[in-house]
């Protein structure tokens, strides 16, 4: 008698937490997937079709109202802060599509600084700005990368060979086209620029950029809705002021 009530018990227990597991997978996705789920797939319809909507497209070189920097180049926004591609995911910056094939799509530096180059880095640059416009005396970076083809065939400007370090450059200052590298030539991305704002450690150097709590929102960087959790449905796109 009691182990027969010891099994029932049992296999009521295995179905709760099997029902808690189920409750707890569906709220991470739909928390991490579902809440962007319109804006992502307006994002692949444009993939589809790069050229069916241009008035998602934004220009390099523009700049969103009073916002302190300018546009590095020519797309789509397509993915932005926060956004999750699979599960424990967090996209650390954005991520600007041109919808047309790699070393093509020109891309400028967004704010003035000083850009290094380690030694490396195949596809990616950063440039440290020492006073943040958006809270001075505070310094932060901006991190640009996927400059390079499946095979690492950089498409980084000339006046910026590997190694460079601490070379001052303006807003608009031509730093590279857009590239799909990944690391892996079998598994390159889309065409695209990834650019984020990154924190400074305390100590003059720049935090990991790929964990996104060592990132800044780009939102008020760019003057557009660049965060995940606060723009699920729409594709950041502003009337533009050309300086």
């Amino acid at each position: 008698m009691q182990n027969g009530y010891n099994a029932r018990m049992s296999k009521k227990f295995v179905l709760l937490a099997l029902f808690v597991a189920i409750l707890t997978t569906g709220a991470y996705f739909y928390f991490n997937f579902g809440k962007n789920s319109a804006r992502t797939a307006k994002v692949f319809e444009w993939f589809n079709n790069p050229s069916s909507r241009p008035d998602l497209m934004m220009t390099s070189g523009s700049k969103c109202s009073e916002a302190p920097f300018i546009f590095p180049t020519n797309g789509l926004i397509g993915f932005i802060w926060d956004d999750s591609f699979y599960a424990g995911h967090r996209h650390a910056g954005i991520d600007i599509f041109s919808g047309i094939e790699v070393g093509v799509t020109p891309i400028v530096a967004a704010y003035p600084g000083y850009l290094t180059r380690e030694s490396d880095w195949l596809s990616t640059v950063i440039i440290r700005v020492p006073n943040d416009p958006l809270k001075q005396g505070r310094q932060i970076w901006v991190y640009y990368t996927h400059m390079a083809d499946p095979y690492g065939n950089s498409f980084i400007s000339s006046f910026f060979p590997a190694g460079t370090e601490e070379v001052f450059v303006e807003a608009g200052t031509f730093i590279g086209y857009q590239g799909n590298y990944s690391g892996d030539p079998n598994n390159p991305v889309g065409v695209h620029l990834h650019v984020s704002v990154v924190e400074d450690d305390g100590f003059g150097n720049f935090k990991n950029e790929l964990d996104i709590n060592n990132t800044y929102d780009p939102s008020p960087y760019f003057g557009l809705p660049l965060n995940a959790n606060e723009n699920p449905d729409t594709i950041p796109i502003c009337q533009v002021n050309n300086e």
